[in-house]
C-alpha cells in the first residue's frame, strides 16, 4: 500500500506514541486526524493534524472520527501498572472494539491495534514468539491487552477490513513516562532502585523504531498477523538503568531484593493513601522490572523486513535532548 495522501486516524494522538506517530506520518505525506480525550493539549494541531476531542468508548465519537479515513492506528489505552479491572476493561477492551467496529462500518481498510509484549505476562520463555503462551499474570493491564486481541482478531476480513496487531516492547524515547521520566524523577531524589540486581532483560523499543515497524506492516498489508516489535537487543535491566543514570550524570542506582522492594512500596502506598496523596509508584511496578528474557522479533524481521534503525546509545542521546528542555516533575503530576 502506498501511504501517500492516505488519511490516518490516530487514537490517543496527544500521548507519547500517538504524537510521535503523527509527526512521522505527516512527514511521510499522510493526512492525519487525531482522537484524544483531553482538551488540554494542542500539540497535534500544531503539527498540522485535525483533532477530535472525545472518548474512544463513545460510539458517536468513534463514528465521526472514522469518517473518510483509510487507516486507523489505535494507540489509546490505560497503561498503569495496576488499578480497578473495570476501568481497564472499559478503555483497553471495550474502547478498542468500539473504534474497530466504527472503522469497519465506515469503510476503513486497515486497522492497526497497538498491543504489548505484556500479553506474555511477567515470566515467559526465552525468545518467546507470537505463538507463545499468553499470561494475564493477575494484572489488569496484561489481562485486558489479551482480551482486546481476542475480541479484535475476529473482525479481520480483508480486503474490506484488514487488522494488524503490534505487540510493542518497552517503548522509550522523548516523552516516555514509565521508562524515562519516572525513573529519572526518582533517581534525582535518590529514591530509585532496581530489583534483584537488575537480572533479566528489558525489551526496550525506541519509539521511532516502533513507528517504522507499524508503517512497514501497513505498507505490506500483513492483515491478520501479530508481530512482536522490540529493538532486538538483550539489554539487562541493570545496564539500562545504569545508562539512564549516567546519561543524567546521576549516581548509579542501587539494587534491592524484589520482595523487600515490593514491601517497601506497599508501605509507602499506604502512607500516601493516608495523607490523600496521589500514588507516584505502585508495588506492581516491580513485576514490570523483573521480566526475564528477550522476546523474538524474527517474524517481523522475516515478513516485514524490519530492521531497528536506532540503537540504545543513539536513542538515549535523543532522549537526553528532550530531558534537558522538559520539566519532568510537572509532566508527572
Amino acid at each position: 500500500m502506498n501511504l501517500q495522501n492516505k488519511t490516518l486516524l490516530i487514537t490517543g494522538i496527544d500521548e507519547f506514541i500517538g504524537l510521535r506517530a503523527a509527526e512521522l506520518a505527516i512527514a511521510q505525506g499522510l493526512k492525519v486526524r487525531g482522537l484524544q480525550s483531553s482538551k488540554n493539549s494542542d500539540a497535534a494541531q500544531k503539527l498540522g493534524a485535525e483533532v477530535i476531542v472525545g472518548s474512544i468508548t463513545d460510539a458517536a465519537v468513534a463514528k465521526k472520527a472514522c469518517q473518510g479515513v483509510d487507516i486507523v492506528l489505535h494507540t489509546a489505552q490505560i497503561t498503569e501498572e495496576a488499578g480497578p479491572i473495570k476501568q481497564f476493561q472499559e478503555v483497553n477492551v471495550d474502547g478498542a472494539v468500539n473504534i474497530a467496529k466504527a472503522a469497519k462500518s465506515s469503510g476503513v481498510k486497515t486497522f492497526v491495534h497497538l498491543s504489548s509484549i505484556l500479553v506474555y505476562g511477567f515470566d515467559y520463555s526465552d525468545r518467546i514468539t507470537e505463538s507463545g503462551q499468553l499470561s494475564g499474570s493477575n494484572n489488569p493491564y496484561c489481562q485486558t491487552k489479551i482480551a482486546a486481541e481476542a475480541e479484535l482478531l475476529p473482525l479481520n476480513s480483508p480486503p474490506d477490513f484488514g487488522l494488524i496487531i503490534i505487540r510493542a516492547g518497552d517503548v522509550y524515547g522523548p516523552g516516555s513516562l514509565p521508562w524515562v521520566a519516572k525513573p529519572i524523577h526518582f533517581m534525582r531524589q535518590k529514591l530509585f532502585a532496581y530489583p534483584n540486581d537488575g537480572q533479566g532483560v528489558i525489551n526496550h523499543l525506541y519509539v521511532d523504531n516502533l513507528i517504522d515497524a507499524i508503517f512497514l506492516a501497513i505498507e505490506k498489508q500483513t492483515y491478520g498477523e501479530i508481530f512482536n516489535i522490540t529493538d532486538g537487543e538483550a539489554t539487562s535491566w541493570k545496564e539500562y538503568f545504569m545508562r539512564l543514570a549516567a546519561m543524567e550524570g546521576l549516581p548509579a542506582p542501587m539494587s534491592v531484593p524484589k520482595d523487600e522492594m515490593k514491601l517497601f512500596l506497599k508501605v509507602r502506598l499506604q502512607g500516601q493513601k493516608l495523607f490523600r496523596k496521589k500514588a507516584d509508584i505502585l508495588p506492581e511496578s516491580v513485576d514490570f522490572m523483573t521480566r526475564p528474557y528477550p522476546c523474538s522479533i524474527a517474524k517481523a524481521q522475516s515478513l516485514l523486513d524490519y530492521k531497528p534503525k536506532i540503537d540504545l546509545e543513539t536513542g538515549l542521546r535523543h532522549t537526553k535532548q528532550w530531558i534537558d528542555k522538559t520539566d519532568i516533575q510537572k509532566l508527572l503530576k
